[in-house]
């Protein structure tokens, strides 16, 4: 097992400078970039990022952030920045490190990513780290929330399932949690949001933020009350989508194993229909569901909750990104998509390990 850790390890090296070069090839040919977004700034013209990159000769071209000069004998190459002085628009590329060329900047960034340094934001003079910090409790407490329940409720369900696999039970529940799944997480939230958040029905739950105005004065008790009051909404929108996977895979796991041989045999020495579901199929059936635990919740902390975070103006890591895409933040966008990677990365070899924790009977170095 410590050489398949190892391999592992070692192979995460590759991945993570391969998903790093694919992205910021993307992202530094594509028009409106930091530089841009200053110029606009300067010249008033900060409008949407889509309105402002498109359009009339002059526009940004799709190299405009290659790091050239940013003046030419035929003009600037950024959009608004005619009229500008060229020495100026030098200072601009130089201030964000692109008076260097595309290669310099990114062997010079995943050096600095090396030992963990992200820089500071763009636009918001703050290091990078800090403001991952600030913004993390909101992504853990919807993530935390959100993968629980889906647990706590997936898991009992799925073995009903299984158990009553083919009755109308097994039909209709199958039935609502794949409609349930159809829908997109942002479609249900703008549902609930319209239902019960003063859209045009009741207004039972409020409709942005984590806390109330005043919390911070609150007595503890009320705290608690008024934070779950505001978790509501959004643990739902997450939540009523994700039963589908893991209930399913619940159920298929169980019926796989109570048709197995030692099933027949603990049945056939008189045990209860309890003692031999619970004593002996669960440990078996939940070994693929419980070394998932790890990467679903990485996966709703960081992906699942994105546009959740939007909708509802919950100021968490989902919110932080997109206003760092919106504004072309590279420090953020990259700081938090390099340490995102290798955690998921990471979570990945956990999940292998979960799974021989879970049953030591695997063995990922055997070979047929």
């Amino acid at each position: 097992m410590l050489a398949y850790i190892i391999r592992r390890l070692l192979l995460i090296v590759p991945t993570l400078i391969g998903i790093m070069v694919v992205n910021f090839v993307i992202v530094q040919v594509a028009p409106g970039g930091p530089v841009e977004q200053l110029i606009a700034q300067i010249q008033g013209t900060a409008v949407s990022s889509t309105a402002r990159f498109t359009g009339s000769q002059g526009d940004a071209a799709p190299g405009a952030q290659s790091g050239g000069s940013g003046s030419g004998e035929g003009g600037s190459q950024y959009r608004g920045a005619r009229g500008l002085d060229p020495a100026f628009i030098k200072e601009i590329e130089t201030l964000y490190g692109f008076d260097k060329p595309m290669h310099e900047r990114f062997l010079k960034m995943m050096g600095d990513y090396l030992v963990f340094d992200f820089g500071n934001s763009f636009f918001r003079d703050r290091p990078v780290v800090q403001l991952v910090i600030d913004k993390l409790p909101v992504s853990i407490s919807i993530g935390i929330w959100s993968t629980l329940i889906i647990y706590f409720v997936s898991i009992p369900l799925g073995i009903r399932k299984a158990v009553r696999d083919g009755t109308r039970f097994d039909y209709w529940t199958s039935t609502a949690i794949i409609v349930a799944y159809a829908a997109p997480g942002f479609l249900l939230a703008t549902l609930l949001i319209v239902l019960f958040a003063g859209g045009g029905f009741v207004q039972w739950f409020p409709l942005r933020g984590l806390v109330s105005e005043g919390w911070a004065a609150l007595p503890w008790y009320d705290q608690i009350l008024d934070y779950l009051w505001h978790m509501v909404l959004p643990i739902l929108s997450i939540v009523i989508g994700g039963f589908v996977g893991l209930t399913m895979l619940t159920k298929n796991s169980f019926l796989d194993q109570i048709n197995q041989q030692y099933v027949l045999t603990a049945r056939a020495k008189g045990l209860t229909e309890k003692r031999v579901l619970y004593g002996h199929v669960f440990r078996n059936a939940m070994i693929i569901v419980i070394a998932g635990f790890p990467g679903m919740l990485i996966g709703i902390l960081f992906t699942g909750a994105f546009l959740i975070e939007i909708i509802f103006s919950l100021d968490g890591l989902g919110l932080l990104g997109w206003e760092a895409l919106i504004q072309r933040d590279y420090p953020v966008m990259f700081g938090t998509l390099y340490f995102f990677t290798l955690l998921g990365l990471v979570m990945a070899i956990l999940r292998d390990v979960t799974y021989v924790f879970v049953d030591p009977r695997i063995d990922f170095e055997a070979r047929r």
